[in-house]
């Protein structure tokens, strides 16, 4: 295991130092002294920062939040529209695996079996079900991730017993093989993967996941991989861990891809052994899903073209040239990435901890998340959320600010 970091504690991610202030003076910070810098998931760390943003003195550009800032597709709002003058009967629950025809066009688009398809809460709530149903089915409590990750992986596999460990990246996000082959053994149960990645923006080819997926059958665990940024693939070199012969479970939502992460629609394609375990969970914690929202996206699913997702992607792309020109200005390091909507940039003498995201947002006026969220490997980076409107304005702030503070020692 050697090659793997051990995954720290929901409640013990690296401390911050929070200095007392001055009597008479207010500390604003929303990270508490003895809180950790990764997350605290009653109230998780965007929500503390984003909040730290609305309070401050100052107009501030949000880079934290994943929120998309663009319309969903008209065929959504018609769809709402037409749900709300249906017959009462068609506001009654919906069958706990997802309205049927949402699941036969999923199918059908994915091309694999409607049994095999769960719709859920969301994406967090498919990814928490198909780590449960693995973590009961597999042998050991091991789960690798990613280092850089998504926190609410590592967290979940906590929340469900089980041990997370960190595997590191390239410096680029691509995976390293080897690093997966040292780190995997009789105690792995899954291995979860995010493609495009959040937060490296890494893509990774389809043989790369192949290879993950063997080594997953080799050690008797499940390959999990998130998609839920796949409309969000810059490259066009994207192919879905579906299309492999291997043993998989694809998880993924419309909350992104859509525009309507308030929703709460996404779903699980899960191996035919897990079914019967995810079903369990979901209807025993949620009963079903939300039925007005499964219908507007079914009747979107239909009704919108590729043109939609093309112009977001467009979108997306003249952003990311936007903020990292200004990164190359200032001489920061960042990643440029291959998909998705997140940038990650390191500027010495700046590490990425929460109290200099603070900084951040009081001296600059941008919000960003710290890169110390994300797991070791990129504790000195920050990550910008580019979906505001206002990514030429939070390159500025950041391109006039960042030279002169890293001049001036740590706050």
């Amino acid at each position: 295991m050697a090659a793997a970091s051990k995954a720290l504690a929901v409640g013990a991610w690296t401390r911050v130092a929070v200095a007392t202030p001055p009597p008479g003076v207010e500390r604003r910070s929303e990270t508490p002294a003895g809180v950790s810098n990764g997350m605290e998931y009653d109230r998780p760390q965007f929500a503390r920062l984003s909040r730290y943003a609305v309070e401050a003195d100052r107009d501030v550009v949000d880079t934290v939040s994943g929120n998309p800032d663009w319309e969903p597709p008209a065929a959504l709002r018609e769809g709402l529209h037409s749900y709300a003058d249906g017959d009462p009967e068609q506001f009654q629950y919906p069958p706990s695996e997802g309205l049927d025809a949402l699941r036969a066009e999923i199918a059908t688009r994915r091309n694999v079996s409607r049994d095999r398809v769960l719709v859920t809460n969301g994406a967090g709530e498919a990814n928490h079900l198909a780590l449960a149903a693995a973590l009961t089915a597999n042998d050991g409590t091991e789960v690798l991730c990613t280092d850089p990750t998504y926190p609410y992986y590592p967290a979940k596999v906590e929340l469900l017993g089980g041990d997370p460990q960190l595997v590191p990246t390239a410096r680029d996000g691509a995976l390293d093989l080897d690093a997966f082959r040292a780190a995997a053994g009789p105690e792995t149960a899954v291995i979860v993967l995010n493609t495009p990645n959040n937060p490296t923006g890494a893509v990774y080819p389809i043989e790369t996941v192949q290879a993950v997926a063997a080594l997953a059958a080799e050690v008797g665990a499940t390959l999990l991989v998130d998609e839920v940024y796949q409309q969000f693939d810059f490259t066009g070199t994207f192919e879905s861990a579906l299309t492999l012969d291997h043993e998989v479970a694809v998880t993924t939502a419309f909350s992104k891809s859509m525009a309507i992460t308030g929703f709460r629609v996404g779903y699980a394609v899960l191996p035919e052994r897990l079914l019967s375990h995810a079903r369990t969970r979901h209807m025993l914690v949620n009963v079903t899903g939300s039925r007005p929202a499964q219908a507007a996206v079914l009747a979107a699913l239909r009704e919108t073209g590729p043109g939609y997702y093309a112009h977001n992607r467009e979108l997306l792309r003249d952003r990311v040239a936007t903020f990292t020109d200004a990164l190359d200005d200032i001489g920061a390091e960042y990643t440029t990435p291959e998909g998705g909507f997140y940038v990650l940039a390191r500027f010495d003498g700046l590490p990425g901890t929460t109290a200099n995201a603070e900084r951040m947002i009081d001296e600059a006026g941008v919000a960003a998340m710290p890169g110390a969220t994300f797991g070791d490997a990129r504790s000195e980076w920050f990550r910008f959320a580019l979906v505001t409107p206002r990514v030429e304005a939070a390159a500025d702030r950041i391109a006039g600010w960042v030279p002169d503070t890293t001049t001036r020692p740590e706050r």
